[in-house]
């Protein structure tokens, strides 16, 4: 079981909050619960999983969960919707400020600059004098850039990302 289903069971709100873009906030929070310096989200996964919560800690984690709670009613949003209102407002954004034939062109220019190298790469081949190692790293960051601009563009789904974290956490049948 990963930090997010193991938080739904218990504090559906700051699994919802940590999930989403104040995650960090919750991570914090979560931390100083369970007294970790430092935390990370694979540091509460891995005390969550341990299993070895005190009854004082989860009394603290329902308290948490009734902050944020009341937060959501006096703010008049909720945690589980920021992701999307945020995706949602940065393209509003570039659509009213006029922006938006300046994003498409210099995303077209990104892919083309992306496509045109690794086609060179791959028909031409690349300078003797540039280690592999050089050429493979820089071919690899244009290539996180242009998913970059494919997923501004077309976006991606709360949905893959569930995905992702299944396959991730699954066991392989023998």
């Amino acid at each position: 079981m990963d930090l997010g289903s193991i938080l739904k069971s218990l504090a559906p709100t700051v699994a919802s909050a940590l999930l989403g873009p104040l995650g960090g906030v919750a991570v914090g929070a979560l931390g100083n619960i369970f007294g970790v310096s430092d935390t990370t989200t694979s540091k509460l996964s891995d005390l969550l999983q341990a299993g070895q919560m005190t009854p004082e800690q989860i009394g603290k984690i329902k308290e948490l969960e009734l902050q944020y709670q009341a937060e959501e009613k006096e703010r008049g949003f909720k945690y589980a919707e920021l992701a999307f209102q945020d995706r949602d407002s940065a393209r509003k954004a570039n659509v009213a400020g006029g922006v938006q034939g300046y994003l498409f062109w210099m995303s077209m220019a990104l892919l083309a600059v992306t496509l045109g190298s690794e086609m060179f790469v791959l028909f031409k081949g690349y300078p003797p004098e540039i280690p592999e190692i050089v050429v493979g790293r820089v071919l690899g960051l244009m290539d996180a850039v242009a998913m970059l601009v494919l997923s501004y563009w077309f976006g991606t789904t709360n949905g893959s990302s569930q995905k992702t974290d299944l396959l991730a956490n699954s066991t392989l049948a023998k």
